[in-house]
């Protein structure tokens, strides 16, 4: 009532002017509701007039799209795409009712959709409403899907993903493309486009895509060093609800680092498969049931099968009686055992003449194949004759110390029965019954004597002396351990040449060659049938010396032919190749005929040899021929006691140092005989004494070398320290060389070796006083 009354009182125009107050408190409430509901909506709101000016926003376009102006530049700005794009939307009409994805937001990197409608009522006012779409997370995992269903199709190829806007501008860049372009994920999508890694775009007009339809296209793309790099991009799109693309996806696949990988594949494909087949050794693929899968050449030569006959059958198989049962065991424990199987030796082939060693390891076949087994096998065949050869030539050496040792023995026997001989027949006339008892004796000894020679020279033990030989008596003397050598089912024929010329070698030596020779012929004629030794000259200027290929001039000439099963033409080249040989196994060494080479070269001469299967074989030996320089050359090599007599007389104190009481003894006697006054001492430390006291001036000093105590060497030391230009002969069985190098440099002493008569002691002794007595004068 009171504010009627009021109103009343203030008139028409005071009436008016409250009313307008009243809605205008009224618009001001209602715009404080409307705003305070636009800024509870999560999306981006404005109302926007017809000049493009804000006339209202919520809080959620204030905080994306700050500061005032046109709509088109504060939304250019702040999504940070062309205006160009935006401008379209300032000018819609009733008709604009459709939302156009346009961009992408750069500060949180999710994608917006910005829709733009009429405001009812309100005749060129329009509501502008930016939203978040669906964040990137949904491209990540469109990416996934798309490169899993790219790499089902690629195998084990890499794939590279990228998203750009409708501008080109990078959205995503997978670590991959990333590495492959050489740049950071960040640096991509921070704000390089895809036109600036990409060499050409089919349509400048369009920079989001490499093809102007969804597929498959080739590109360039630009790493950030510049070089180039081949690509396949599968390319998907993203569109919105008018059908306009909002994003580009693509999968891309790195054609230049497959081809790398490509040639890599092939060459170590190549280089495989190339070590597989040139590979050495045997190598065996074998699945589950230790079949083989495949096989290289080397195994496939070991066998003596094809590769082609090998696939699919058991490598069991491949072996025969005991070995199979053990290579069968074996892959048992190879394929079920955690770690590999010792090695294993087998043989193969009929004969088993094939040695090599196996071992293991697994592979992975496939899935459906499961794991199989890899097996190397190393052909040790020579090896192994290297090791037998080794073995035998080591027994070899020890057989040939045992002969040595043993030969030196039997060297001081025979010199008390020789010398003690040459005593009794002083004593004995040659008409005395006893005479021809003594004479057989000492002929066995001398006999023995030689057998002991031989057995030093297979000892290789003997002192080397070239002496001027009549072939004719060599082959004589040796005929008859020839034919104990060969046996009674072969024919031993001895066809000498007239008037042979002499030839200057070691009796020992040749005498080892002519053995060898024999041992050869009878190894290769085990039915039985013929040796002939044949000798004969070959005058300079003969046919056959040039056909030879041999130096021209004067030649004593030796054959042996047997009747025997002969020489492959293979093995011709190889006969005096040491350790070469083609009988069994632990038939022989290979070092027989290889010996005769080394003797027959070393005595300048020259040796051939001819055969053919089922013809026998010749061995031909060319030595050149000595010319003597005066007539006594002719009996260099005669024995001392064949000489005619000669005065062995003299005089002169000799110390006669020697373990062996029979020996001393009997050198003792000997000398004494010849007129020399002899001192006697059991060992070297009695023969020091007697040096020592000087009470007898001492000539000659005649010492063993091998003694209990202190030897030969030892003893000649200590003298020369009082005794310079003391005479010394050393007498031993064993070689000059044996001793030799136990002395000092320029030590000048004799030597005699046992075993020596009762002629060869006083004729030494004889020698070395005289020559000693001319060279004082």
């Amino acid at each position: 009532m009171i504010e009627a009354i009021g109103l009343i009182a203030l008139g028409a125009g005071g009436l008016a002017v409250w009313l307008f107050a009243r809605r205008t408190e009224a618009a001001r409430r209602d715009r404080a509701l409307m705003a305070a509901a636009l800024d509870a909506l999560d999306d981006a709101v404005a109302t926007v007039d017809r000049s493009g000016q804000v006339i209202v926003a919520n809080a959620a376009w204030r905080a994306r799209v700050p500061g005032s102006g046109p709509v088109v530049d504060g939304l250019a700005a702040a999504l940070d795409i062309p205006r160009d794009d935006l401008a379209p939307l300032s000018g819609a009409d009733q008709a604009l009712t459709t939302e156009h994805v346009v961009a992408g937001d750069r500060a949180d990197r999710r994608a917006v959709a910005l829709a733009v409608r009429p405001l009812a009522g309100r005749p060129g006012e329009t509501v502008w409403t930016l939203s978040d779409a669906a964040p990137l997370a949904r491209f990540d995992a469109a990416c996934h899907a798309e490169q899993a269903r790219i790499s089902a199709f690629v195998g084990t190829a890499r794939v590279g993903a990228y998203s750009v806007d409708r501008t080109g501008r990078f959205l995503h860049v997978d670590p991959v493309l990333a590495g492959w372009l050489g740049r950071d994920a960040r640096e991509l999508v921070g704000g390089l486009r895809l036109a600036d890694v990409v060499t050409a775009l089919p349509d400048p007009a369009c920079p989001f895509a490499l093809c102007i339809e969804e597929g498959r296209a080739e590109a360039h793309f630009r790493r950030a060093t510049g070089a180039t790099m081949e690509a396949v991009v599968d390319q998907r799109f993203l569109r919105a609800a008018d059908d306009r693309i909002a994003i580009a996806h693509g999968l891309v696949r790195n054609r230049t680092a497959e081809k790398i990988a490509a040639d890599q594949a092939r060459l170590s494909e190549e280089r495989f498969r190339r070590f597989f087949e040139d590979a050495p050794v045997g190598i065996v693929l074998l699945d589950r049931a230790a079949a083989i899968v495949a096989c290289n050449p080397a195994f496939s030569r070991m066998t003596r099968r094809t590769e082609a006959a090998l696939i699919g059958t058991p490598l069991v198989a491949t072996f025969a009686g005991d070995d199979a049962a053990r290579v069968e065991a074996w892959i048992a424990e190879a394929a079920h055992a955690s770690a590999p199987p010792a090695a294993l030796e087998v043989r193969f082939g009929a004969n088993r003449e094939t040695i090599a060693t196996l071992s293991a390891g697994r592979f992975e076949t496939s899935a459906e194949e499961g794991a199989g087994l890899i097996v190397h096998l190393l052909d040790v065949t020579q090896q192994k004759s290297l090791e037998d050869q080794f073995l035998q030539s080591q027994k070899m050496e020890l057989v040939g110390k045992l002969a040595g040792g043993i030969a030196h023995d039997f060297n001081t026997l025979l010199t008390a029965m020789i010398g003690f001989c040459d005593l009794l027949l002083l004593r004995h006339s040659p008409k005395d019954q006893s005479f021809a008892d003594i004479m057989q004796i000492k002929q066995n000894a001398n006999r023995a004597a030689n057998l002991v020679r031989q057995l030093l020279a297979f000892s290789r033990q003997q002192t080397l002396q070239p002496r001027v030989l009549q072939l004719t008596d060599v082959l004589t003397e040796i005929s008859h351990l020839l034919r104990r050598l060969i046996g009674a089912n072969i024919e031993l024929t001895l066809a000498h040449g007239r008037d042979l010329g002499l030839v200057k070698v070691d009796q020992s030596q040749f005498e080892q060659v002519i053995i060898n020779l024999a041992v050869n012929a009878r190894d290769a004629m085990a039915e039985g049938g013929t040796l002939t030794v044949r000798t004969a000259n070959l005058a300079a200027g003969d046919p056959r010396i040039k056909a030879l290929a041999v130096p021209d001039g004067d030649y004593v000439v030796l054959e042996a032919i047997d009747t025997g099963h002969g020489i492959a033409k293979e093995h011709i080249d190889k006969i005096f190749d040491p350790f070469f040989t083609t009988k069994e196994v632990g038939s022989g060494t290979g070092l027989g005929l290889s010996t005769v080479y080394g003797i027959i070269k070393q005595t300048g001469g020259h040796i051939f040899v001819d055969s053919a299967p089922r013809r026998g074989a010749t061995f031909t030996i060319l030595l050149p021929r000595h010319q003597p320089e005066a007539t006594a050359d002719a009996r260099e090599g005669a024995r001392d006691d064949a000489a005619p007599r000669r005065d062995l007389t003299g005089a002169g104190t000799v110390l006669l140092v020697e373990d062996e009481d029979a020996v001393r003894l009997f050198g003792a006697r000997a000398l004494r005989n010849k007129g020399y006054t002899v001192l006697e001492a059991r060992n070297g430390e009695a023969a020091l004494e007697m040096l020592g006291a000087g009470a007898t001036p001492i000539d000659l000093l005649i010492t063993d070398v091998v003694m209990p105590g202190m030897d030969g060497p030892t003893l000649i030391r200590q003298v020369r320290e009082k005794r310079p230009e003391l005479k010394v002969i050393f007498i031993s069985g064993y070689t000059e060389d044996s001793f030799r190098k136990r002395l000092g440099e320029g030590e000048t002493v004799h030597f005699l070796p046992k075993p020596f008569s009762l002629q060869q002691l006083a004729g030494k002794v004889k020698e070395v006083m005289n020559h000693h007595a001319e060279a004082a004068e």
